[in-house]
């Protein structure tokens, strides 16, 4: 019974329209300043250079993936699945802070400045910081989290390919982008979620309803995610803080914030992280606003590199970007440095930042992985690309890599 009913709070969400607290201690997990942070930190980095209204937080998207979870909690239950409230209170707290080890641009800084520790490395220190907070009271989401606790189930409706995540990103990022394509009915399929073998499966009646995700989820892959300006974006993004970072490690002084200069002019490691607590509060303390204040200030750095990555970015004068389903050839890209190199008086050094290659991949569902079970009616439980009477979702199971070449334009 809960014994402060004030904080079972209702707020009004742009998708699901009100939204109830569950739990307590959930009301005091996102008044929390580690997850209030995440206010702070949009859901889809720069993706809003490409569509104006990708604005949206990762705080937005926690409190959604929260409110899913908690109706698929109430459906399996109601099935006659045994979710103890101790089970449902530490799966509901699992996706609310799913994504909390997310820095400013994700993956931006990810490949930049924080090296070799990933968002569910930090994830995983600010629940165990947490845990120590609330004394214990994180222990058994902590354990569904990491896929340690008996039901297996419970760690598939937080991190699966048909977890409570992937159905509130997509249907958000959608209604946020205007990207019609990617709208998927979480309703209907989560009225069709059941348990069979310890494993999450989704009746047999749900199973256009999962065709249409994995669809939805490629098509947002290609209109969003991997959408071209988006990717020359966030590389863009991703050079200004390595030659930052660069310049740092030469002790060129940088304007930075205090949590940004931390992590800017020193090098950690994933275990330096977890003995040294300092560390992850710097961390806590680093949002968007850190990275685009200093952006700004860069623009007029006397390191002319620097400056002129920085002023592309805040003014839009972002790389053009070449695809191919082939890899460019190393001839091609040396000929195109050799030109930007000439037309911007660049050092050799100097011209990675503005000419570079890499590639992308697509694949909206992975049968090697935590699989989509579809369970028929006779109790038989097959793979939803086994299941599907649909050729193009044995089509979307294979995996897309394209390549691209980015340089000015």
């Amino acid at each position: 019974m809960n014994s402060n009913p004030n904080k079972l709070k209702i707020f009004n969400d742009p998708i699901y329209g009100f939204v109830s607290i569950p739990f307590e201690i959930i009301y005091d997990l996102i008044d929390h300043p580690y997850f209030q942070r995440l206010r702070r930190i949009k859901q889809l980095g720069l993706t809003n250079l490409v569509y104006p209204g990708a604005l949206h937080t990762r705080f937005h998207h926690a409190m959604g993936a929260m409110h899913l979870m908690s109706e698929a909690i109430d459906v399996l239950r109601a099935k006659g699945n045994e979710i103890t409230d101790e089970e449902a209170k530490g799966v509901t707290i699992a996706i609310l802070l799913h994504d909390i080890g997310h820095g400013p641009f994700s993956h931006a800084l990810e490949h930049s400045i924080v090296n070799n520790v990933t968002h569910e490395d930090i994830s995983e220190l600010f629940m165990n910081r947490l845990n120590k907070e609330f004394g214990g009271e994180l222990t058994l989401a902590i354990k569904i989290f990491n896929n340690k606790y008996k039901k297996k189930f419970l760690h598939q409706l937080v991190s699966s390919q048909l977890d409570m995540d992937r159905l509130d990103y997509l249907k958000r990022d959608s209604f946020f982008t205007g990207v019609s394509e990617g709208v998927v009915s979480s309703d209907r399929i989560i009225k069709m979620l059941n348990v069979k073998n310890d494993e999450l499966a989704v009746e047999a009646k749900g199973i256009y309803s999962i065709e249409k995700f994995i669809i939805a989820r490629r098509l947002m892959y290609w209109q969003v995610y991997l959408h071209k300006t988006v990717i020359s974006a966030e590389s863009l993004l991703v050079n200004i803080l390595k030659r930052a970072k660069e310049l740092a490690e030469r002790k060129v002084e940088l304007f930075c914030t205090p949590a940004l200069r931390v992590f800017l002019y020193d090098k950690f490691s994933k275990a330096e992280f977890k003995t040294n607590p300092s560390l992850l509060d710097s961390f806590a303390l680093l949002d968007d606003y850190d990275i685009m204040a200093s952006v700004k200030v860069w623009m007029t750095h006397d390191d002319d590199v620097l400056a002129m990555l920085c002023t592309n970015l805040l003014n839009r004068n972002l790389f053009k970007i070449e695809l191919r389903n082939n890899p460019f050839k190393e001839a091609e890209i040396e000929k195109e440095k050799e030109r930007i190199k000439k037309v911007y008086h660049l050092k050799k050094n100097e011209v990675n930042y503005f000419v570079f290659s890499g590639n992308i991949q697509n694949d909206a569902y992975r049968a090697d992985k935590i699989r989509i079970n579809i369970l028929s009616k006779d109790g038989k439980i097959m793979d939803i690309t086994d299941a599907s009477d649909q050729l193009n979702i044995k089509v979307l199971a294979k995996t897309i890599k394209k390549y691209y070449l980015c340089s000015p334009k």
